[in-house]
């Protein structure tokens, strides 16, 4: 028998957890399922300086209290990894890979992913020098030279990170500027252990089969290729939407983002989606409490039009 709730959060980053909080504080039963610890991507960011309330925290703490917040009226908590989404009339089924549970309202909040940049080297060296989290794993690389692939905020943001540990850090940019936001450009361009290489791809990631050594270069507009020792490959190149087990669905567009109206509502009556997953414009902290605040309510809302 499927475990029943008001509504399910399928998520629990920064946007699942208030949706959780505006929910339960309207006094329905909520359940917030994750397959990992609570937080989300927040868990990987060293420091978040552009939260309201914060001059300056850590990404982790930031999470910890969310989830306090969220779960103070009554919320639940459970790890699951959901394989599929059902809708029976006004009832959804979320069918995890250990238990299967139902609802009228199902908030999606299941963010994003960083994408890989699908050269060779990159597999094989994952966890051995390549990485995708500078906090996670910036402390393995001290002293040592460093290269970040990327020219968004992400990118340069971790870069200045990983400077503070590192002999020297590297960032590889496919375009001949920056896309991250001016404060982060002007604090990496200000750090004399940050070089910039431009218009230049990673073709290759090589190492001695044990760890990285170095990674291949290819200029585009030159055309000339070349090698930089390194013995850390950071990669931030864009995300992707974690939406896979709700493709059936019929609500996401072609790249995978799901579409929903300003009050978070998919083109499924019951079902809203907020957060990174949400074909948007801005994804960061902010904007998906801001999704998780509107969908909570709309919960509550859609769940008072069912008794009608």
């Amino acid at each position: 028998m499927a475990k029943k709730y008001d509504v399910i959060v399928i998520g629990a980053g920064p946007g699942g957890l208030t949706a959780g909080l505006y929910a339960s504080r309207a006094n329905l039963s909520v359940l917030i399922l994750d397959r990992g610890i609570y937080g989300g991507q927040m868990n990987n960011t060293a420091e978040v300086e552009n939260y309201p309330g914060f001059k300056s925290i850590l990404g982790p703490d930031l999470a910890e209290k969310m989830y306090q917040g969220a779960t103070q009226f009554g919320a639940e908590y459970a790890y699951g990894s959901v394989e599929k989404v059902e809708v029976n009339g006004d009832l959804k089924q979320v069918i995890t890979d250990s238990e299967t549970y139902e609802a009228p309202v199902v908030i999606i909040a299941t963010g994003s992913q960083y994408r890989k940049l699908g050269v060779k080297g990159e597999a094989e060296y994952a966890g051995r020098g390549v990485s995708y989290c500078a906090v996670c794993d910036g402390a393995f690389f001290k002293d040592q030279p460093l290269a970040v692939i990327g020219g968004g905020d992400s990118a340069v943001e971790e870069g200045v990170y990983l400077a503070k540990l590192a002999s020297n850090v590297n960032i590889i940019h496919r375009r001949n500027q920056l896309r991250a936001q001016k404060i982060l450009q002007e604090r990496a361009f200000a750090n004399d252990k940050i070089d910039f290489t431009w218009d230049t791809v990673v073709t290759k990631i090589n190492g001695d089969g044990q760890k990285v050594t170095s990674v291949s270069t290819h200029n585009k507009k030159t055309g000339e290729d070349g090698e930089l020792k390194v013995n850390g490959v950071f990669i931030y190149v864009g995300v992707i939407p974690l939406s896979e087990p709700f493709k059936e669905l019929g609500i996401t567009d072609e790249q995978g983002w799901i579409k929903t109206d300003e009050l978070m509502q998919t083109s499924l009556p019951g079902v809203y989606a907020i957060g990174d997953v949400r074909a948007k414009e801005l994804r960061q902290i902010t904007t998906a409490v801001g999704d998780g605040s509107i969908a909570g309510q709309q919960a509550f809302n859609y769940l008072e039009s069912l008794k009608d």
